[in-house]
Parts: C-alpha cells; sequence; structure tokens
C-alpha cells in the first residue's frame, strides 16, 4: 500500500536546497531556502515535492485525499538533524571525573590517572552484547527526540580486536532495531591501551595488520579515524594507521589539534580526509590547509563548555573558506549530551557562527561530512523523507532560546517517529 504524507501550511520551511555539488563554504552556508507558508510531499519515504503549499494542492490535487495530513501552521519544518561526531557506543559513566574536573584535574591529568578513555576501555569490555544495546539505545532515543535522524558512530572503547568488534556489531544490530540511520566508524586508535603502555608502535602495527583486516571484510566500518594529539597517536603514526585504512576501503576521519596545535589538519589534508575534528587550536596555516583541501571541518562546541576551554574559531574558520559542521561529540567524558539543538546554540554564542550557518552546519554540512549529502541533509524531490516539525514559527528561535528542545514532530523515511 502507497503511504503518502503531506506536511503543509508551514510558517517557515528551510529546505537547504542548493545547486552546488559538495559541502557549503562562507556565504552558501546562510541559504536555508526557506518557503513561507511550505508544504513537503512524501511517498513511500521519499520526498516528491516541495514548494509553496498552494502549489502542491495545485500539482496533485488528484491524489492529496488520499495522504496522511499534517498542518505545520505557526511551525517551522527542517531536515532531520545530522550528528556526524558521536561516540555513543560505550558503557558506564564518569560524572565523578565531572566532579574532579571542577577541582582542578586536567583531561590529561584524569586520563593519566586511569580515568578518562581508559576508564570507559575497561567498562566497555567488561560489557555485555546486551548491555551495550540496552544503554546505547536509550541514548539514541533521545536523539531523536531531539530532531536527529542520522548519526555517525566511533568505536574506540575496545583498544583490543574483541572489544572494537563488539562495539562495531552492536552498531550494525541497531542499524536494524532502531529508526536512526547510524554511519559506522572505526577508532581503534582512539588511545593507547594500557597493555600496550611504553608499545605504542606495536599498538600500531597491530591495529593495522590485525583490526583492519577484519573490519573491512567483515564491512562493520565506513570510516577510519584516529586521535592525532601529543601524547597520544603521532602525526607519522596517524599517517600510516589512515593510508592502511584507506587501502581497505575506509575513509579517512582525524581528531586533530584539540589539546595543542599539533599538526593534524594538515595530515588531515595530506591524507584526504573527508573531515577533521575538534580544532580548538588550530592556526591560521591550518585553517588554510583544510580549506585548500576541501575538508569539511567538523566543530564540537558542547565539547569545549564542558571541558572549560575555549572553543574553536568556527568564524574564522568559515571566513578562512573552510566548509563546518558541528556535532554533539556523544561520549562520556567530555561531552554527556544529546541534544543538537543545544549544540546549535552554543556554535552561535561560542563560536560566532549566525543561525543560518548553525543550522547549514547541523544538516547538510553534517550530511557531507558523512558521505550523505545525495540522499539527506536538505528536503529536495528524491532524497529521504527525514523531516522535523518544530515548536517556533522562525528558524532563528532554535538558537535564540538556548537550552530548550523545540521538537514536536520526527519523520524517518516518511514514518512519523516522535510526536510531542
Amino acid at each position: 500500500m502507497t503511504k503518502l504524507l503531506w506536511i503543509k501550511h508551514a510558517a517557515q520551511l528551510a529546505t537547504l536546497a542548493t545547486k552546488e555539488v559538495g559541502p557549503r563554504r562562507k556565504k552558501e552556508m546562510s541559504e536555508l531556502g526557506l518557503i513561507e507558508n511550505g508544504s513537503i510531499l512524501v511517498r513511500n519515504g521519499i520526498i516528491q515535492d516541495v514548494g509553496r503549499t498552494d502549489e502542491l494542492e495545485a500539482r496533485h490535487a488528484d491524489h492529496l485525499e488520499e495522504a496522511t495530513i499534517v498542518d505545520a501552521t505557526n511551525h517551522l519544518i527542517t531536515p532531520g538533524l545530522v550528528d556526524s561526531h558521536t561516540h555513543v557506543v560505550f558503557a558506564g559513566s564518569r560524572e565523578q571525573e565531572f566532579e574532579m574536573r571542577l577541582s582542578g584535574a586536567t583531561y590529561m591529568e584524569i586520563m593519566e590517572s586511569g580515568g578518562g578513555i581508559h576508564a570507559t576501555t575497561r567498562m566497555t569490555r567488561a560489557a555485555s552484547v546486551d548491555e551495550l544495546l540496552e544503554q546505547t539505545m536509550k541514548r539514541l532515543d533521545s536523539f531523536l527526540a531531539h530532531g536527529v535522524t542520522t548519526i555517525e558512530a566511533k568505536s574506540g572503547y575496545g583498544l583490543d580486536l574483541e572489544t572494537e568488534l563488539k562495539q562495531l556489531r552492536v552498531l550494525k544490530r541497531l542499524q536494524q532495531e532502531h529508526p536512526i540511520d547510524l554511519v559506522p566508524t572505526f577508532m581503534g586508535a582512539h588511545a593507547i591501551p594500557a597493555e600496550f603502555d611504553s608499545r605504542a608502535e606495536e599498538y600500531v602495527q597491530f591495529i593495522i595488520d590485525v583490526m583492519l583486516p577484519i573490519i573491512a571484510k567483515e564491512r562493520l566500518a565506513e570510516f577510519q579515524d584516529v586521535f592525532c594529539e601529543q601524547g597520544v597517536f603521532t602525526k607519522e603514526q596517524a599517517m600510516r594507521i589512515l593510508e592502511a585504512g584507506k587501502k581497505w576501503g575506509l575513509l579517512p576521519k582525524i581528531h586533530a589539534d584539540e589539546i595543542i596545535s599539533y599538526g593534524g589538519v594538515e595530515v588531515a589534508a595530506r591524507v584526504g580526509a573527508i573531515s577533521a575534528e575538534h580544532l580548538l587550536k588550530t592556526t591560521k596555516e591550518g585553517m588554510k590547509a583544510l580549506a585548500r583541501a576541501g575538508t569539511i571541518a567538523c566543530l564540537l562546541p558542547a565539547t569545549a563548555l564542558f571541558l572549560h576551554e575555549e572553543a574553536a574559531k568556527g568564524r574564522e574558520i568559515i571566513d578562512a573558506g573552510v566548509p563546518v559542521a558541528i556535532s554533539t561529540d556523544c561520549n562520556p567524558g567530555s561531552s554527556p549530551t544529546t541534544s543538537m539543538p543545544l549544540v546549535m546554540n552554543l556554535a552561535c554564542l561560542l563560536m560566532r557562527l549566525t543561525p543560518r550557518e548553525a543550522l547549514t552546519a547541523a544538516t547538510f554540512n553534517g550530511a557531507c561530512a558523512l558521505n550523505r549529502e545525495k540522499c539527506i541533509g536538505s528536503l529536495e524531490v528524491g532524497k529521504q523523507g527525514d523531516v522535523v516539525m518544530w515548536k517556533v514559527k522562525d528558524y532563528r528561535e532554535l538558537q535564540y532560546q538556548f537550552g530548550v528542545n523545540h521538537v514536536k514532530s520526527v519523520w524517518k523515511k516518511g514514518v512519523q517517529v516522535v510526536n510531542k
């Protein structure tokens, strides 16, 4: 049976439609494709038409009576939000570190004392598949309630073959069991595990020789990421790991310049990374390198806030011609949030993005950072019917009223999955 959804009379419909190919830069990030009294028609999960309500009524008069009709009067309609950087599959919690940090401990001090990534690694290794499924499912439900319809999800809390595979296999199951689309990234190079202490080179070779072939053969990941930072993986090690991953078909991403300016963005440019992430300490030269390479800067303002760090220079990065996406960085240690609306607020308040730029960064450019812009990220004919209806009339209210979840309804592939 044909399923037809017609959302009509939206106060504003932000299509994010564009004639340009690839992620948006500079002034392009302000092009929202706004339609007043907007309307969208979705058949069997695919967008059939977008425009003014009277235009769609005229074009589709013969079969609109068969549609499920949603009156969006006084509401904003946008594409489903895209979170292009998360560590959503993990076990346990680290609220004790929050208190330590407030007492003056730094991120690296906590990590060196056995906390940080190592603490979550221990808990994730100990968790059963069912425990990981249950905990992650709850987080995904929260993401969906905040308007997120697609998420990138990294491994990296295993740091051994068994647990890295467990995380990625859990993601594969959740892709079948949860409405949110999950895009898997292998991040065995998230930290040097305790059992390889002082033997970083051996661990790098273990990733290349043992982990990558199995993960690629089981098709458990689309992307690979490396934490290139002083005290973690060097530029040379990051380059070797990412180049090895490319040979197995994994597209490169990189955690870069989070704690110090370490040259990770130059690695991103050299390996052709689709995105470089964090970038709190990136220099002007690093910004130029990203712009030349066409690498997307995935910025994480909630992480900077939680760590009491100055946020990445979003305004400068955009002005330098780098396409920008924004993300929650959902993880238990430095950004325990599932709220992309809050991240849009913080992108404006801490990074000086405009409301238009923040919405683009949370939708279309996020889709580009996941190689998904041909099917999600904007409301255009032929794309998935991933749609959010917000309890506001104007897109600027999403960023103006900060810390508020304005989601009214969410549709994933034309099926309503949230209705408040």
